[in-house]
């Protein structure tokens, strides 16, 4: 028993012992965690201090230019282009703000599963949206939808998607369609002139786009811009010569001939004579060039300045100039046309009747064949080259319209006796229709010929004298009987109220290498008021096939609608007063219209 205890107490003043010995040694160990404790501390306080300077004083440039690289950007500001106006500053052509909308295909890629939404946004096919996604990952700049409208563009910026983001620039909008479309041309989708005057003009029009540089948050948004790198500079207005209420006659009148005469194609131009400007100049077919999807290269082209044609028996007045400036002839002279035809080599020229004796009045009002191939063979072929190259065949005009033509007129070297006879009603020489009507405008400027302007001219330019005053004066005497003489060919272009001198002509078409006798090109030039001409106009048809075919049928009555109208707007005192009529009769006549 006695033992037993005393093991007992052994034991326990071992563990008691041990306990205490025990807590002598771990004072020691803890206060040797807690100095660790507080050196890993004060390291690591350290080491960011070290870092925090670190990066504040020895990387500090390295790291702001990271960051501006990942949040500055230089953004551009597009410029607008420069308005283009008619001669009263009636808008032609205008730049509207829109929206383009380009995605950053690998930001977006993370995000194919919203494509969907943003194919309806664009009204877009959505197999089509995100094959174009997926086959540019390797770029950051994407174009999915040009010259949206601000309010379209607004749904797709509402869906805020990574990597969509909107670009501001500016669309070509022409306010008269296609009735002003062959003289205004269009733009591409970047804005840059294509056609007509908007690529004539296209470095005054187009201004030069600045540069700013912004910050943007991470989705590209702007949140604040920070310095102006290059300041912006619009584009300068342009102010044609077109008088856009002429302009829409001459669409009307030769839209409906076209229609009606089922022709194929057509051109109109009006000169204003005293200053060479273009006062209207359409063609058809034409196009609107607000709609790109239908700008065909066979509907966008300007006839007026491209198209080549034989002009037929419009050309026999400068053949009448050469005569009269050689002194061989006057206006009293007479040309024996009997028995109604000439032979000129192996060639019959003939008249649809045997006029017999004749004077240049006549010849030229029943457009005598035989009498012109008489007229020119006994003059000088020189003589009759240097009068119409000085009139401007085989040469282009002043006008810089791109793509103009320069017609084709041989030099007399080449010339043999058909040659002269030919030339004499229009063979063997092509003309535009703008060169033909600053022809004409030189004769009715009294022998001044005027550089053709597309601009509006606040002066009107003193020209070069190419023909004696007094021979184009007995010129426009003889083309008024073309419109006065009883029988004559161009009667129906009178014009009520104004005295009009012109000429009909009717050319048959070259097909192959050889003319078609069912083919023609109708053609009237002439130039109003006979007494004190103040404008010049051609009219163009191009293969009536609605069964009227003659210059004087098809071709002069859109040169009265038109050039009678230009005439009032205008308002030219009439030269000849119109004889009273019954109201009876005045119906008749809004009737037949």
């Amino acid at each position: 028993m006695m033992r037993l205890r005393s093991r007992a107490g052994t034991r326990t003043a071992r563990v008691t012992g041990s306990a205490r010995g025990g807590e002598r040694g771990s004072a020691p160990s803890f206060r040797a965690r807690q100095w660790l404790l507080f050196a890993v501390l004060l390291g690591a306080a350290a080491a960011l201090v070290g870092r925090a300077v670190n990066l504040q004083l020895v990387d500090n440039g390295f790291l702001a230019s990271q960051g501006d690289a990942r949040s500055s950007r230089v953004a551009t500001i597009t410029a607008h282009r420069g308005n283009i106006v008619d001669r009263n500053g009636e808008p032609l052509a205008v730049s509207t703000p829109v929206d383009s909308v380009w995605v950053n295909p690998r930001v977006l890629a993370g995000s194919l599963e919203q494509l969907p939404h943003l194919a309806a946004a664009l009204d877009t096919d959505r197999a089509e949206l995100t094959r174009r996604v997926s086959s540019n990952l390797d770029r950051e700049f994407l174009y999915v939808a040009r010259g949206m409208t601000p309010v379209d563009a607004l749904r797709v910026q509402q869906l805020n998607l990574p990597g969509v983001n909107l670009a501001h620039e500016y669309r070509r909008y022409y306010p008269a369609g296609e009735v002003a479309a062959h003289v205004l041309g269009f733009t591409s989708i970047d804005d840059v002139g294509q056609e007509g005057t908007e690529l004539t003009f296209d470095n005054w029009l187009a201004g030069e786009n600045g540069a700013k540089r912004v910050i943007q948050d991470a989705k590209a948004r702007n949140v604040e811009d920070v310095e102006s790198i290059r300041p912006v500079r619009p584009g300068r207005d342009l102010t044609l010569s077109i008088d856009l209420r002429i302009q829409y006659m001459a669409y009307r009148e030769l839209k409906s001939a076209i229609i009606n005469n089922r022709a194929h194609a057509g051109s109109v131009v009006v000169i204003d004579i005293d200053s060479g400007e273009v006062l209207a100049m359409v063609n058809q077919p034409a196009y609107n060039p607000n709609d790109r999807e239908q700008m065909v290269p066979a509907a966008y082209r300007n006839r007026s300045v491209t198209d080549l044609f034989e002009p037929g028996s419009s050309v026999k007045p400068f053949i009448v100039a050469a005569a009269l400036a050689s002194g061989k002839f006057t206006p009293d002279s007479v040309i024996d046309t009997a028995p109604g035809f000439v032979q000129v080599g192996a060639t019959t020229f003939e008249d649809e009747h045997n006029l017999g004796a004749i004077d240049l009045a006549t010849v030229l009002a029943k457009s005598s064949n035989v009498g012109m191939a008489k007229l020119a063979l006994q003059l000088e072929p020189q003589q009759i080259w240097t009068t119409l190259n000085h009139f401007g065949f085989g040469q282009v005009t002043s006008s810089g319209f791109p793509g103009e033509s320069a017609g084709v007129f041989t030099n007399y070297s080449h010339w043999r006796a058909i040659s002269i006879a030919t030339l004499s009603h229009g063979y063997g020489i092509s003309v535009t229709p703008l060169q033909l009507a600053q022809a004409y405008a030189a004769i009715g400027a009294r022998g001044i010929r005027r550089p053709v302007s597309l601009l509006r001219l606040d002066v009107a330019p003193a020209g070069e004298r190419i023909l004696d005053q007094s021979v184009c004066r007995s010129l426009i005497q003889l083309l008024e009987a073309v419109t006065t003489q009883e029988g004559a060919t161009g009667v129906h272009a009178k014009i009520p109220g104004y005295r009009v001198a012109g000429k009909t002509g009717t050319a048959w078409k070259s097909i192959n290498g050889s003319y078609s006798k069912d083919r023609y090109t109708s053609v009237f030039a002439g130039l109003a008021p006979a007494s004190n001409p103040r404008l010049a106009a051609v009219v163009v048809i191009d293969e009536p096939t609605a069964g009227k075919y003659l210059g004087g049928d098809v071709s002069a009555p859109v040169f009265s609608a038109v050039v009678g109208g230009a005439l009032r707007l205008l308002a030219v005192a009439p030269d000849e007063p119109s004889a009273p009529s019954s109201p009876l009769l005045h119906g008749q006549r809004l009737a037949q219209r």
